[in-house]
């Protein structure tokens, strides 16, 4: 597929702010569109430049409603590339200024997409070493496809990293809702859900079976989770989601050497939501 230049601005004033003395570092970035076999789009942003042609790759996973101009995203993309590595942005469905082509969005138990751009990444650069590291949300998509698809993981990445992500999303709600700081830190997350809600409806592609008067009623990630998550990909309830998502339980069954990161005053993940292998380790 042809790469084109990536031009698409910061998304807002803190991180224009931090673009300020690295935008043109990254003016080499090259953008990908992938078909996926549904008929939907991701967006897949490369930094490739100043690194050999035989340098390894890591697809990064951003976190909720992140994309490749986030902040935190571009920071891990340029410490890459600083050490020679790839990288490979993976913008979710109507993430990275990308409209959508089909009803589906995501969420952070379906890995479906994933495994698509895995396989595109390792076709591309046969005999590559290609690693993954997912943030936050993009922690729970990478760990359900590593624990998932075991077989698949072997054969394609030979290294993984989770950052900051919510190992039981029940644990991860309950801190989430605690007053003030990280209550006020869930709402601003739930604004960001309305931001890409507005952003994409336009294509008339979203529907589901929800309305946008339940939408707007929702305060936190839970009460969105609820209202959309739940009802967009089939669920129960937003508690058969969550306990969908959730990686704690799940960690033995991957294969794939993986490096796990929490601060232990992390809002997503308090200390005592961590998985037993977590603690023990």
């Amino acid at each position: 597929m042809m790469k084109e230049k990536n031009t698409q601005p910061p998304s807002n004033l803190e991180e224009r702010a931090f673009s300020f003395q690295v935008i043109n570092r990254c003016n080499c970035c090259q953008r990908e569109i992938l078909e996926l076999n549904d008929g939907g789009q991701v967006a897949l942003d490369w930094l490739e430049d100043g690194c050999p042609a035989n340098a390894p790759i890591v697809i990064i996973l951003p976190g909720l409603t992140g994309d490749s101009q986030s902040q935190y995203v571009r920071c891990l993309s340029l410490s890459a590339n600083r050490m020679k590595l790839r990288t490979v942005v993976f913008n979710y469905r109507g993430l990275g200024g990308m409209s959508l082509k089909t009803p589906r969005t995501y969420n952070a138990a379906n890995f479906e997409d994933l495994s698509e751009v895995v396989r595109h990444v390792k076709s591309l650069h046969p005999g590559i070493p290609v690693a993954a590291t997912g943030i936050s949300m993009g922690g729970l998509v990478l760990g359900n496809y590593l624990a998932s698809q075991k077989m698949a993981a072997q054969k394609t990445l030979v290294a993984a990293m989770v950052i900051s992500t919510p190992w039981n999303a029940f644990k991860a709600m309950d801190s989430l809702e605690k007053p003030v700081l990280n209550l006020l830190l869930n709402r601003y997350l739930t604004s960001g859900f309305f931001s890409f809600i507005n952003r994409v409806k336009s294509s008339n592609m979203l529907q589901g079976p929800w309305t946008m008067e339940d939408l707007l009623k929702c305060k936190t990630v839970r009460e969105f989770d609820s209202s959309y998550t739940a009802k967009q990909f089939g669920y129960k309830d937003v508690n058969d989601y969550y306990a969908d998502a959730s990686i704690h339980e799940k960690l033995h069954k991957i294969e794939v050497p993986i490096l796990c990161l929490s601060a232990r005053d992390d809002p997503f993940q308090p200390y005592e939501g961590n998985c037993s292998v977590c603690l023990e380790n």
